[in-house]
């Protein structure tokens, strides 16, 4: 299965899979045009790997929108013991590239975030990234679970699953991520004869 299999079986296929590649090869500053199409290793096509590099140069969300979406993806996938955070794994910057790439995920993204901050507004009187932690926790209480969710925060529930579905996305194709998961890919097989348990079964020991 490739990545755009995969992005299709989460629900997300319209992502493309020259972004979530770019993400898991990022190229250096010394790369620039047509040097960093002759080096890409990601199967793009020239002209696939000039568009992420114009896109890469834009800028949609602002600086309050992306620390809020940082904080969000941090709330998904926090830090652990074992590995770094969604921010760790510069999460924040794959999704501001997915919705300059796939822009019919820009109005969604750029409305739930509003949406959340206008909810913070009212209930707690700031904005999302400057409530506290507890707060942060308490309104993601209500819209993390749709079945759960009242009609009233359905636009949140929608936003959040949204924003929840590109954060694993994003995380789970970094090479964070992919350690994480301890994934190793395909490998060549080597032999190293009959197990000792198979041979003992069939009293084949030592021939």
């Amino acid at each position: 299965m490739n990545r755009r299999d995969s992005l299709k079986a989460l629900g997300i296929g319209t992502i493309s899979a020259g972004a979530v590649l770019a993400g898991c090869h990022p190229k250096t500053g010394e790369e620039s045009g047509s040097e960093a199409a002759a080096v890409d290793t990601t199967g793009r096509q020239p002209f696939e790997a000039e568009r992420d590099k114009a896109l890469s140069k834009q800028i949609f969300f602002d600086k309050h929108e992306m620390a809020t979406t940082a904080i969000l993806a941090d709330l998904i996938i926090p830090k652990d013991a074992h590995s770094g955070s969604a921010t760790d794994a510069k999460v924040p910057d794959f999704i501001e590239f997915i919705v300059k790439d796939e822009p019919e995920h820009a109005l969604p993204m750029r409305g739930g975030l509003k949406w959340l901050d206008v909810y913070c507004l009212n209930t707690y009187n700031n904005a999302f990234k400057d409530c506290t932690h507890q707060q942060q926790l308490a309104v993601l209480d209500q819209i993390a679970y749709p079945s759960t969710a009242k009609p009233a925060m359905q636009q949140g529930v929608a936003f959040f699953n949204k924003m929840r579905d590109l954060t694993a996305i994003g995380f789970f194709t970094s090479k964070m991520g992919i350690d994480d998961l301890g994934y190793k890919g395909n490998a060549p097989g080597k032999w190293e004869g009959v197990p000792d348990d198979v041979l003992r079964q069939y009293g084949l020991e030592g021939v």
